[in-house]
């Protein structure tokens, strides 16, 4: 049920546009210094079993189509494992018919969160599932996010008018393959990595790194619990390992 006063609850339909002022957060100094903050158990234990839930079922759609499937915007990304199992690795814009996670999208604690970046009034760009599939299947490269900005003059003054999130619906450890941040890599803008091969997939490589000035030696791991939300600049560098 909704709260009186305007405070928020997953469960609760409600526009993007909020009404009430953002709030200033140590984090967000973070976020303009190192190029991302973290925010610790935004959504609940209960709310999260909620979540995985609706995502366990988006995930066995993936499994029964067997292979990758578009319809509009959205799209089942399947691969073949190794025995030739379908491996479910990305689900895009599942919110379209999947109820909850359509509240999840529109939560106005994470509007609330974005407001001192970027204001109150908000388009979603993309809306995404990840699942981190043992082995390099579910590498990512080393890439910043501004590559799938385009065209670029449809994404005018990207520093300052786009934040990329993720919520955590299980624990992102080392082992697991967690996400790595460059820190502090978004504030040389666009570095124009090489974009000849998808980035999921693909591992990380240090030659990618140092062929724009930076060393693995700057990474950190992103280390979240489930309920912990992140958020990132669509210039800083970051990618991940196997699981």
């Amino acid at each position: 049920s909704c709260v009186a006063g305007g405070e928020i609850a997953m469960g609760c339909l409600r526009p993007l546009r909020i009404t009430k002022p953002g709030i200033d957060n140590p984090e967000f100094a973070d976020y303009r210094r190192e190029g991302y903050a973290i925010v610790r158990g935004l959504f609940s234990a209960e709310e999260i079993g909620e979540i995985a839930i609706a995502i366990d079922q988006v995930h066995a759609e993936g499994v029964k189509h067997g292979r990758s499937f578009r319809h509009g915007n959205l799209f089942y990304d399947v691969a073949a494992g190794h025995r030739g199992d379908p491996l479910v690795r990305m689900v895009q814009w599942p919110s379209y018919h999947q109820s909850l996670l359509n509240r999840v999208r529109l939560d106005t604690r994470i509007a609330r969160l974005l407001e001192p970046i970027i204001g109150r009034d908000l388009k979603q760009i993309i809306n995404q599932i990840h699942w981190k599939v043992p082995g390099s299947l579910g590498d990512f490269a080393w890439h910043q996010d501004s590559r799938s900005r385009r065209p670029a003059s449809a994404y005018r003054n990207l520093a300052s008018s786009y934040v990329q999130t993720g919520l955590a619906i299980d624990p992102h450890t080392a082992e697991s393959g967690c996400m790595r941040f460059i820190p502090g890599s978004h504030l040389r803008g666009d570095l124009g990595m090489d974009c000849s091969k998808k980035a999921l997939g693909t591992a990380m490589s240090d030659a990618a790194l140092g062929a724009v000035g930076l060393s693995e030696a700057q990474a950190i791991d992103l280390m979240l619990e489930p309920g912990d939300l992140a958020l990132w600049s669509p210039y800083l560098v970051h990618g991940s390992a196997e699981n």
